[in-house]
């Protein structure tokens, strides 16, 4: 069993960390702060109605990066962001070249990256005991 963090560990906070705020910031704090002009404009490709679409994206770009910020349910918390990453890319902004949707891929490598890996032991939620269980199996 490990007793110190490793430089993985270390390097997935650092990813959880940057990749959350750098959403939050740029995405979720925008929306919240113009909500009204942002729901207005927001892309709605299923037909489902704007207000659905802005609240799936607050949800997503709002609610889950702190989630994953504190390690809390990390791969479930990716799993909206890469939704709405997915939608963009697939759906809304298909015509886009690869230097257009640069941001939007190193997004999806970013919380894809998390999601596969998992939050490292830097988190909330399960003791650190019980991650080093998890690795061996």
């Amino acid at each position: 069993m490990q007793s110190r963090p490793t430089l993985v560990d270390i390097g997935l906070l650092f990813l959880r960390v940057c990749a959350s705020l750098l959403v939050l910031a740029v995405h979720g704090l925008p929306k919240l702060i113009h909500y009204a002009s942002q729901a207005a404009v927001i892309e709605d490709p299923f037909h489902l109605g704007r207000g659905v679409s802005m609240a799936f994206a607050i949800f997503a770009e709002v609610i889950c990066p702190p989630l994953m910020i504190l390690g809390i349910a990390t791969r479930f918390a990716a799993l909206p962001i890469l939704v709405v990453v997915v939608i963009a890319l697939a759906f809304v902004h298909r015509d886009w070249s690869l230097e257009q949707g640069q941001f939007a891929w190193m997004l999806l490598i970013l919380f894809g990256t998390i999601a596969i890996a998992g939050p490292g032991r830097f988190r909330f939620g399960r003791p650190a005991a019980q991650d080093g269980a998890m690795r061996r199996r």
